[in-house]
């Protein structure tokens, strides 16, 4: 009988893993170091060992366990095949089939981490009783997820919900880290909010209490706003209208009942909720206007708690 299950969220820093039961419950969760030294050669033998170590503390065996299920930071095709990834020394490749071989042979499905966060957030969060939502991720950059029908929508190459990379702005030079420009991310990230700032205090007859941090950080700006610092708070109204806009050019494809916002930069709260509540309603199409805007619950946990529906579901 199946009755357990894992969940695996590879980070940057971190891997974080969870023991779940089959019926979603987690049981334990637990951190390794992310080594991606030599295009990541250790990833993959660390995550199989830790799993390993955790059946044999537990007394599980192979037969009760349904599969292991991975969120990892890159375009994922067929649930299987992950593209290079930046940020892990350009690993990548059959992640799915050569995970399961060093599991002996137990099923594996691979997810972005983005799409694996609303999964979990529509099973265990903000997005639970909903079949057809729109996560968007505000951290360091700006990921997003497309869920219709319960089903993520991945596309051909694996961008699907690659919200960060709508094209808010003309082009110009400021570069995105995708080699474009204009894109949200560069607006609505924690480092495009710190960028915006930057270039604004520029403008040395601008009296702000931002120009008091060294160095400023995305919290800082959103602290002065909340203050009533005008430089930050147009920073800030910046951001949100950016949020709204490509929010609603979302609901115009995938018209969803709900968008769930998390990554470090939600936890601002209503500011940034209310802001892009605002500005969504001026761009949307009349008939999505009733879009709920609701912050994500699960933190740091809904890596592990979608991945392992990809197993589970």
């Amino acid at each position: 009988m199946k009755t357990y299950a894992f969940g695996v969220d590879l980070g940057g820093t971190t891997v974080k893993l969870g023991l779940f039961r089959t019926d979603s419950t987690l049981i334990e969760k637990w951190e390794i170091v992310t080594r991606t030294e030599n295009h990541g050669e250790h990833l993959l033998p660390d995550i199989a060992q830790s799993i390993h170590e955790k059946m044999l503390e537990k007394s599980i065996s192979l037969d009760e366990v349904a599969g292991v299920g991975m969120g990892v930071p890159g375009a994922v095709l067929h649930d299987s095949y992950v593209k290079p990834c930046v940020n892990l020394d350009q690993w990548g490749g059959e992640i799915a089939a050569q995970l399961s071989a060093l599991c002996h042979d137990l099923p594996v499905k691979i997810v972005n981490d983005a799409n694996a966060a609303a999964l979990g957030e529509m099973a265990n969060g903000s997005g639970k009783g909903y079949k057809n939502l729109v996560m968007i991720t505000l951290g360091t950059g700006v990921g997003g997820a497309v869920i219709v029908d319960g089903k993520l929508i991945a596309g051909v190459h694996g961008a699907g919900g690659e919200i960060g990379h709508i094209k808010v702005a003309e082009p110009g030079d400021d570069v995105c880290g995708c080699g474009k420009s204009g894109c949200l991310e560069r607006f609505s990230s924690a480092t495009g909010v710190v960028l915006r700032a930057k270039k604004l205090l520029e403008d040395d007859s601008i009296s702000s209490k931002m120009n008091s941090f060294d160095p400023l950080t995305c919290k800082d700006v959103i602290d002065c706003a909340k203050e009533g610092d005008e430089a930050a708070m147009q920073v800030v109204d910046l951001m949100t209208r950016m949020l709204g806009k490509a929010l609603a050019m979302v609901s115009c494809v995938a018209d969803p009942e709900v968008v769930v916002i998390g990554g470090g930069v939600s936890r601002a709260g209503s500011i940034i909720t209310d802001g892009i509540r605002k500005y969504f309603l001026q761009y949307a199409f009349p008939a999505t206007e009733d879009t709920r805007f609701v912050l994500a619950e699960l933190g740091n946990d809904a890596g592990i708690y979608g991945a392992v529906q990809m197993v589970l579901a």
